[in-house]
């Protein structure tokens, strides 16, 4: 006999409360699910872009070519590196996500920061490229299981309404967790690269708060107790009606991410090898690094409550679409020719304003999907995408021992087919304009 055709009322969920409309009338249970969301979405940005800041230099010393940081060699392990840390990320949002889907968000939410805090802090100890690759991939593991989470919690506890406002409040606790990534090393500049990921270990001081004070939303805890004797599995994503909101979420996240990353990760190589800086010390490099990496996050903090904004008035699809071809034109104007360091700011900012559009993807995903293939559902689509990028960083690697900038420039581009394949997405349910 076949396995029958899911649907959404084969997922039953509870019946919906009267949504509060006012501030003030936020429980202190949703309080403090939105305060544990966002504080792991803040150590997310701030373990998941240590390595950023300083994988050539530190990937130069592991392979014994230290202050040869433009060696075609340094930059293939970097890449290399940088690839195993987005499959990881892909393959953590499909594992805990399923385990958040199947044991509670709050529960799979400790394992996620706990694992991703270990493993960044393990990357000071590192004597071989090889092993910080390890240490990259594991800690990736919870970072892409804490993202669907985090999502997800939000999603099932916040007001509907709120949605854009609460994914541009969500989003910039990456941008502030990239933030104190960035201040860190340009503190620690002068220091061997290796301390910086010994501040990475920060997250694991709350995973006790999180597992005392933070309830299992009663979205999840109603559609689970429905569903116990139908429960359903992961291949329910692949079969109608769920599967074309798969395979369409798939291709945007592919194409968004892989472009979206090749920036984050090589726009900072790039300006440190400007042929301008060759005089500058490591340290004055490593300092202008992470001053442009604050530039680019301060401007997509702006740009999570600019899309908010955008959603709110044209709601979110089209506010994806306006925004990847805002990123895609931003990152032409910037890199089409070769320009002096001092010009490249102006870019920064304006690439940082529309990275605003990931923040839509956090609401927007996980009601696409029934209540109990949520978490798997946004995560697996979301996090799959960092394959593609990993593939993409692979590629870029390559084209980088040419030109950053080519790599910069061609990168741009994938976000047309993602604002095309957004446009065949629907509006989420219960979403008002």
């Amino acid at each position: 006999m076949g396995t029958p055709e899911l649907s959404p009322d084969a997922l039953p969920s509870p019946a919906p409360t009267k949504e509060v409309t006012r501030l003030r009338d936020i429980s202190p249970q949703q309080w403090k699910s939105g305060a544990a969301a966002w504080l792991g979405w803040m150590f997310d940005g701030l373990d998941m872009h240590l390595y950023v800041l300083v994988a050539t230099p530190f990937v130069a010393e592991l392979i014994g070519l230290k202050h040869d940081e433009t060696n075609p060699e340094v930059r293939k392990h970097a890449s290399m590196i940088m690839a195993a840390f987005l499959f990881g990320w892909a393959l953590g949002g499909g594992f805990f996500g399923r385990i958040a889907d199947r044991i509670g968000r709050s529960r799979a939410l400790v394992f996620t920061i706990l694992t991703y805090a270990i493993c960044t802090g393990l990357g000071a100890v590192a004597q071989t490229w090889w092993q910080l690759m390890i240490f990259r991939f594991l800690a990736a593991l919870g970072i892409g299981g804490e993202w669907a989470i985090g999502a997800s919690i939000l999603s099932e506890t916040w007001p509907k309404k709120w949605r854009p406002w609460i994914a541009a409040v969500l989003q910039s606790g990456v941008n502030v967790g990239v933030m104190i990534a960035a201040a860190a090393f340009y503190f620690m500049a002068d220091l061997p690269e290796r301390y910086v990921f010994l501040v990475g270990v920060a997250p694991a001081f709350i995973v006790l708060w999180i597992r005392k004070a933070v309830p299992e939303p009663e979205e999840w805890a109603g559609a689970r107790e429905a569903a116990a004797a139908n429960a359903p599995r992961f291949s329910d994503l692949f079969r109608p009606p769920v599967r074309r909101i798969t395979v369409l979420t798939l291709v945007v996240c592919s194409c968004a991410l892989t472009a979206h990353w090749a920036f984050l990760f090589w726009f900072g190589q790039h300006l440190r090898a400007m042929p301008e800086l060759a005089e500058w010390t490591p340290g004055d490099r490593n300092r202008l690094g992470g001053i442009a990496m604050w530039v680019v996050i301060g401007a997509s903090i702006v740009g999570n409550f600019i899309a908010a904004a955008i959603a709110q008035k044209v709601r979110y699809r089209w506010a994806i679409v306006i925004l990847c071809l805002a990123y895609c034109a931003t990152m032409t104007a910037t890199y089409c020719v070769p320009r002096d360091h001092n010009a490249l700011w102006v870019g920064f900012v304006a690439i940082g304003l529309c990275q605003g559009v990931f923040g839509l993807f956090t609401m927007y995903m996980p009601p696409l999907f029934p209540t109990l293939l949520r978490t798997t559902g946004a995560g697996f689509c979301y996090n799959f995408g960092r394959i593609a990028a990993g593939i993409g960083t692979l590629a870029s690697g390559a084209l980088a021992s040419i030109d950053y900038r080519l790599v910069l420039l061609t990168a741009g581009f994938l976000f047309i087919p993602a604002a095309a394949f957004a446009l065949m997405l629907p509006e989420p349910p219960d979403e008002v304009s």
